[in-house]
């Protein structure tokens, strides 16, 4: 069963909290459940309280998708990351929750202010080191119905294919992936994502359906920018915009063909105050939801 859901950072930004805060917390909510989205990931704005967050998202008819989990497993033993994980957890659990979302976030450059060249890259040996971890947490998480689903991204030691690629290799059966179109086509330098996606869709338990613009993407690429530089010039954008470089028929017929089931989330962090999250956000479900029905995606 396919699910559609969004994310609020298309309202309200995570990384910079200046992004949107003139939008009411209510309208938020409001706004996914008038879309017609099925549920919402998390946000800063949200309850950390586990039944709290359950009954706000409720009370607007929507599902409580799951949220941004910040590992730090570079740094930290796995038993300190598992002890610290387990609150997490708990939430996800209360709420039916069926994937925790992760991201190595140590010596990640997503946040600060340098440009996207100065990111970290492990070795070989690091790399395996690191996956090693990340599998004995995913086992930890299974043992508890959830499924730790990794999110490869921009700006992280698991951003460009060769990267995945290596990260997929080194762990093992328990760590699924979160497919992210966006981060892939950004890290490839506007490569095509469906090849990857085939590839790994057996360890797929999650999807972003996150556009790029490719003007952009090549802007911040070029000039040196940072992370959040791109998200504040409109790098994303969601399916169906004309602006994006994504094709997501060809992607959602993978989904299809493999028999995934499970959410798709527009996850598309704009400039609210540039491009209308509403809109945007309508957009891109009317997309999707169009390809599905017309490749009897259910």
């Amino acid at each position: 069963m396919i699910l559609y859901g969004t994310n609020p950072i298309a309202w309200a930004n995570d990384d910079d909290q200046t992004l949107g805060t003139h939008i009411p917390t209510d309208q938020i909510l409001s706004d996914a459940a008038e879309i017609g989205f099925d549920g919402i990931e998390n946000g800063h704005r949200w309850p950390d309280d586990k039944e709290e967050l359950k009954t706000l998202l409720g009370s607007h008819g929507l599902k409580f998708i799951s949220g941004w989990y910040s590992l730090n497993l570079l740094t930290h033993s796995v038993a300190a990351e598992k002890e610290a994980i387990q609150p997490h957890l708990n939430k996800l659990k209360h709420n039916g929750c069926s994937v925790c979302i992760v991201c190595e976030t140590s010596n990640s450059i997503q946040g600060d202010h340098k440009p996207l060249s100065e990111k970290a890259v492990l070795s070989r040996d690091q790399m395996t080191a690191f996956c090693a971890k990340v599998e004995e947490l995913a086992a930890f998480c299974a043992e508890q119905g959830i499924d730790l689903v990794y999110h490869h991204h921009i700006g992280t030691v698991v951003e460009t294919p060769e990267e995945l690629n290596a990260f997929m290799a080194a762990t093992g059966p328990a760590t699924k992936l979160l497919f992210d179109a966006g981060h892939y086509y950004f890290g490839s330098l506007g490569g095509d994502p469906q090849p990857a996606l085939e590839t790994y869709a057996n360890r797929i338990r999650h999807v972003h359906a996150k556009n790029v613009r490719p003007a952009v993407m090549a802007d911040v690429r070029e000039k040196g920018l940072s992370f959040m530089d791109g998200v504040r010039a409109g790098v994303f954008t969601v399916p169906g915009d004309d602006e994006g470089g994504i094709d997501f028929a060809p992607l959602l017929k993978v989904l299809k063909d493999k028999h995934y089931s499970g959410w798709i989330v527009i996850e598309a962090e704009q400039d609210p105050e540039i491009r209308d999250p509403f809109t945007y956000q309508s957009l891109g479900l009317k997309t999707l939801k169009s390809i599905a029905q017309d490749i009897d995606l259910t």
